[in-house]
């Protein structure tokens, strides 16, 4: 997390809703030979319970837990030109969201893997716009419980809310207007960070 604490001022609720929504990120936990890394979609199951799982011969799924863990959540990001501020003196720099969740790392029941897996492909096909969407039921018989036995459910209970939401809060209102307009002109990622910038007013 970023050390300027102007950047960190965002409050937990929204650090929050931002990791539900993005509901993808980087899981790690300290193994015997140093960190642990697992990119995974979870969901959210509670305001501070985090829902994940892993294949079985996944790392973090076969280490010694419970265990402390970070997921780390990111969101758009964007190089930024010293150009655009229109004033001296300026460095590049990059704006970006993230979000780390720290707590800790536990083994679920077996029985709660199935509606685990549920509740995350009805969170993700539901943000799919005009589509029926896709349920286990689709696939044949025995072939869902097949696969899911190459998988195990964990549960992070989140300790610690972290964000750096990055936007050029130290700057002047004129140079974030020169830094938006020139994100916003790129599309794409860059366009998202000037939205962010712009929302802050």
């Amino acid at each position: 997390m970023h050390p300027n604490p102007a950047f960190r001022g965002t409050a937990e609720e929204e650090n929050l809703r931002f990791a539900a929504a993005r509901g993808f990120g980087v899981l790690c936990i300290n193994g015997p030979e140093g960190p642990i890394a697992a990119h995974v979609p979870f969901v959210m199951a509670g305001a501070r319970v985090v829902e994940v799982h892993l294949a079985r011969s996944n790392a973090i799924a076969r280490a010694g837990l419970p265990a402390p863990a970070l997921l780390a959540v990111q969101g758009p990001d964007a190089y930024v030109s010293p150009d655009w501020y229109g004033i001296p003196d300026q460095v590049p720099t990059w704006n970006y969201v993230a979000v780390h969740l720290r707590g800790v790392l536990s083994p679920m029941e077996p029985e709660g893997l199935e509606p685990q897996v549920d509740a995350l492909s009805a969170e993700f096909e539901g943000r799919i716009a005009d589509k029926r969407p896709w349920t286990k039921h689709k696939m044949g018989e025995g072939v869902m419980e097949r696969m899911m036995r190459g998988i195990l459910p964990f549960r992070l209970e989140v300790s610690e809310v972290q964000g750096t939401w990055k936007l050029g809060q130290n700057k002047t209102a004129e140079a974030r207007a020169g830094v938006i307009a020139a994100l916003e002109a790129q599309g794409g990622l860059a366009a998202e960070i000037g939205a962010l910038m712009r929302a802050l007013g």
